[in-house]
């Protein structure tokens, strides 16, 4: 995009004491990181301390952060994973929930959309951790085959290879 601040100039300028460039930076990166989050966690409360902690230890890297390595969003997405996998593990919860409930419209359509959803959460959610991710990075957020293998610390190959075996 013309005219819009790289996320790593950003965050020279946060290291710097810059307030405006972390409303910058928490706006174009917070909601996608909470969505990530709420849909691996299916707790929205704890999806907000996920990614509020995800981004108060990017505010501590600032000072320090070496451009050219991993991207802010995909180190952003990397803590958040961490962050949930620390969540899952303390809590041993069951799998993910299901969709919250919601008010019976009494429309088919939406009830057939809302069973829709249930059961491709409720498929996602019997998938291997890391499967999960791959499908949730790829085709919820938008990630390239690159960025996904790059928060999972893996090669694309094995990123298309978690697609397919996903799928």
């Amino acid at each position: 995009m013309p005219g819009r601040e790289s996320d790593d100039s950003l965050l020279a300028r946060v290291g710097n004491g810059d307030r405006s460039a972390w409303g910058d930076l928490v706006e174009r990166h917070l909601p996608p990181v909470t969505r990530y989050a709420n849909y691996v966690l299916r707790d929205a409360a704890q999806a907000e301390d996920v990614a509020q902690e995800s981004f108060v230890r990017l505010i501590r890297k600032a000072p320090d952060w070496q451009s050219g390595g991993a991207s802010v969003r995909t180190w952003l997405f990397r803590v958040a994973l961490n962050l949930c996998i620390d969540h899952k593990r303390a809590k041993r919860a069951d799998p993910l929930d299901t969709i919250e409930d919601m008010a019976d419209t009494g429309d088919a359509e939406i009830d057939s959309t809302i069973d829709f959803q249930r059961s491709v959460r409720t498929a996602i959610s019997d998938l291997p951790e890391r499967q999960q991710t791959a499908i949730i990075l790829i085709h919820y957020e938008g990630f390239s085959g690159a960025e996904a293998a790059e928060t999972l610390d893996i090669s694309v190959e094995a990123v298309e290879s978690l697609l397919a075996r996903g799928r």
